[in-house]
């Protein structure tokens, strides 16, 4: 380690600023880009901190969920995943909307014990003890217990050298992390007391106890003057990722565009959301999509399923500001509706993937919004960028030099 970077932990933003510019050679303009996007909260909510890193946030439009019509912000880099999620909710919306009940929302937490020799005597014993075991979680976070919340019941599975005990607790609006990581850590000393081996007390991401479903059926004609050679191509791609973890790797991310989108505009912890829609594609072995498509008289009726352990408080939904307009901008008012809401939303980006693959193809439609950054990128004006992007769209091959080139002879042109 580099002697300037001890202690770098203790010092303010400014000294930090300071010491990355003089031993990583920053220019001083490099330096006015750290200097203007720091801020307080975000000082408070990681070490080291050096600035924040902004991404874009717009909205959707046009959503409709359980009769009730949305605006939802979204924060991504990408391109198209806005503009996507906005023409299928259009689609869907035309008949209704998405439906999306509402579905018991528990968080889990592991108790994994070792050196178990008899798992029946050892299972029989945990659910015999099971009142004691929810009455210790309980009080050690007493406040979730207070709103009707809090631990509600076990599960005990076995595991190839362990035991897990699944305790499966109600946190109410929050994520939940905290609690249940508190409450896990309770039941294990208690468990030590009792002569257990405890090997780790902590939450999973795999919140197969919050899973939330979305469906939609949307008239087929209303895919176009082809919309049926379109609906048997969606649902040939839908069954094609359910049997194909290749394809389905790229149609759940896809599904994720949209779903991490919203997770970060409202504050929610999206790498755990990731990685519990993950987990859970592969649930019976084999990696598949998480949305199914299939076509039904004349309609195309898709739905889609997946763990959403979502929050209205706690982690950063409090500190950062932003998240406190996006709430207001959404209009949820419950844990329970943001992940109705935001099932919707990675079922109608999913959609419009879909859709775009059985017509024109993904690379249409993607490129027209690329063309966009790759203006900005070799330096089209405000007033250019519309320009640049009519004549890019009419070419075959576009790259950085091209859109160079054009730029260059559009201003000739003036």
């Amino acid at each position: 380690m580099a002697d300037w970077q001890s202690g770098f932990y203790r010092l303010s933003v400014e000294q930090r600023q300071q010491l990355i510019q003089a031993h990583l050679n920053l220019t001083a303009e490099e330096v006015e880009q750290l200097q203007a996007h720091t801020s307080f909260w975000g000082s408070q909510m990681i070490e080291n901190y050096l600035t924040n890193y902004e991404l874009p946030e717009g909205v959707a439009v046009n959503f409709v969920v359980n009769g009730k019509a949305y605006v939802i912000p979204m924060v991504t880099e990408e391109p198209s995943v806005i503009a996507a999620a906005s023409h299928a909710a259009k689609i869907i919306g035309q008949t209704g909307g998405f439906k999306a009940p509402g579905t018991p929302r528990l968080m889990i937490g592991q108790i994994v014990l070792e050196n178990i020799d008899d798992f029946k005597l050892t299972n029989d014993w945990l659910v015999q003890h099971q009142l004691e075991i929810i009455e210790i979680a309980n009080q050690a976070y007493p406040s979730m217990l207070a709103r009707g919340a809090g631990a509600k019941t076990i599960k005990v599975r076995q595991l190839d050298g362990f035991v897990s005990l699944d305790l499966l607790i109600d946190v109410s609006e929050a994520m939940g992390a905290n609690v249940v990581n508190t409450m896990s850590e309770a039941v294990k000393s208690w468990l030590i007391t009792q002569g257990f081996e405890v090997v780790t007390a902590i939450l999973t991401n795999l919140a197969t106890e919050s899973l939330q479903q979305a469906t939609c059926a949307i008239p087929i004609d209303s895919l176009g003057n082809d919309g049926m050679q379109v609906a048997n191509q969606i649902v040939k791609l839908s069954q094609l990722a359910q049997v194909d973890p290749y394809r389905a790797t790229t149609h759940n991310k896809g599904i994720m565009n949209g779903i991490d989108a919203v997770m970060i505009a409202s504050g929610n912890d999206w790498r755990a959301i990731e990685s519990g829609a993950h987990a859970y594609a592969v649930k019976d072995g084999q990696y598949r999509g998480l949305s199914q498509w299939t076509i039904v008289g004349n309609t195309l009726q898709g739905e889609i399923t997946l763990p959403l352990p979502v929050g209205m408080v706690g982690g950063s939904i409090g500190i950062v500001p932003t998240v406190k307009v996006n709430q207001a901008i959404l209009k949820v008012t419950t844990a329970s509706e943001l992940a109705q809401v935001t099932a919707s939303v990675g079922l109608a980006q999913n959609l419009a993937a879909l859709k775009a693959l059985a017509s024109e193809g993904i690379q249409a439609g993607h490129m027209r919004l690329q063309y966009r950054s790759l203006a900005l990128a070799v330096g089209a004006t405000a007033t250019e960028v519309n320009q640049l992007v009519a004549r890019l769209s009419k070419m075959t091959n576009v790259d950085q030099a091209t859109a160079t080139k054009e730029l260059a002879l559009m201003r000739g042109n003036k």
